[in-house]
């Protein structure tokens, strides 16, 4: 079986890589509207004989026979061809890449790096699988496999083992790198923000508002969100808890004269100078820190590592990403020191935070270690 034999060399320190031929995707282009493709349904459909079932030899001459099958049919070379080239159309590759080139990739998490003719890096990806990851940007024609065919000179990757540090490499290394194409996805994405600013009369006021290339530069960011609804929302919120004039936060129109909920009694009157700028701009830190804040405590977590025997590790502290590492089993005395020291700081920000909680929304099993 091919991932008993990826586990052992990875067990050994190597990464095992060639191409396969999936028999059951096979056999469903071969042979459409059978009920099941399993390999017991498809021995008895064909009326393969099989002596000492589900031993190994057995079920492999089984699977011989069934792809010499497949290799008679008519419709198998071209389904074959394009598993054996894991979906890539060649003119979608760039000229500088060929598919042998990608098959050398490892089928393991990481980040993947494209790179143009001057060595400089213009995307950055991750997946759980880099070598399918980036055998998909060259399987459909679209707007951004257009970019990458016109741009890409070679490719390189890192590998992470644990699919959370793939996902903060990512982060990390698009901020660090600001690749030219993940840019434009980026703003895509996250098209609306909340901002801070200290307006002439001394008085901090929050703004949601749309994000662009320009403004993300110049502006104090605090979050980012898919809508402007969600961006209103969250800023709405954070006035009627922290007591927080509608008016300093651009949710009511910012003319002349207190804001609407000034007569009411819900805002103490920084829109019309009778709340101290002091007072007012406390509760603004402590809505700004509430926004930026999605971690609660100082823990670690441990993951799957790049290697048998190796752990990954993620630090948070005080809320905040901190940064990851790896250890070796034999390298680790057992303490939980040993664990923090093997981190390496990265710096952490808002979107970090988010993709942490997320991940272990998602994955309750992963090994939380409280400092």
């Amino acid at each position: 079986d091919y991932s008993f034999l990826r586990e052992e060399f990875r067990r050994l320190g190597y990464t095992y890589s060639r191409k396969t031929l999936c028999t059951v995707r096979l056999s469903r282009k071969t042979f459409p509207g059978l009920p099941s493709y399993s390999l017991e349904n498809l021995i008895r459909h064909f009326g393969i004989q099989v002596s000492d079932r589900h031993r190994a030899m057995a079920d492999t001459l089984a699977t011989t026979e069934l792809f010499e099958r497949i290799l008679r049919s008519e419709e198998s070379q071209e389904a074959i061809h394009k598993i054996v080239n894991l979906g890539i159309r060649e003119a979608l590759l760039p000229r500088s890449l060929s598919i042998e080139r990608i098959h050398e990739i490892p089928d393991d998490c990481g980040v993947y790096y494209f790179h143009n003719q001057a060595g400089d890096v213009i995307y950055v990806g991750k997946s759980k699988n880099i070598q399918k990851r980036v055998a998909e940007h060259f399987a459909q024609k679209t707007q951004k496999a257009d970019k990458l065919q016109q741009h890409v000179h070679d490719l390189s990757y890192e590998l992470t083992g644990s699919e959370l540090i793939a996902l903060l490499l990512e982060s990390h290394e698009i901020k660090r790198l600001r690749p030219a194409i993940n840019r434009a996805q980026r703003l895509r994405s996250f098209p609306f923000l909340i901002h801070w600013y200290e307006n002439t009369d001394g008085y901090l006021c929050l703004e949601a508002t749309r994000s662009t290339a320009k403004n993300r530069k110049n502006l104090n960011l605090v979050s980012e969100y898919p809508r402007i609804a969600n961006a209103r929302a969250h800023l709405q919120t954070m006035v009627r808890e922290f007591e927080l004039c509608p008016k300093c936060c651009h949710l009511e129109p910012t003319g002349g004269g207190p804001c609407f909920s000034y007569h009411l009694k819900q805002c103490l009157g920084a829109c019309a100078g009778k709340e101290s700028a002091e007072a007012y701009n406390g509760r603004v830190q402590q809505a700004i820190e509430r926004l930026s804040t999605v971690l609660d405590g100082s823990f670690l977590i441990l993951d799957e590592g790049r290697e048998s025997g190796e752990r990954a590790v993620i630090r948070v502290e005080e809320g905040s990403y901190t940064g990851f590492g790896y250890l070796h089993e034999s390298e680790s005395d057992g303490s939980v020191q040993s664990w923090y020291d093997a981190v390496k700081t990265y710096p952490g920000n808002p979107e970090t935070n988010r993709i942490i909680r997320r991940h272990l929304q998602q994955n309750k099993d992963l090994r939380v270690i409280s400092l």
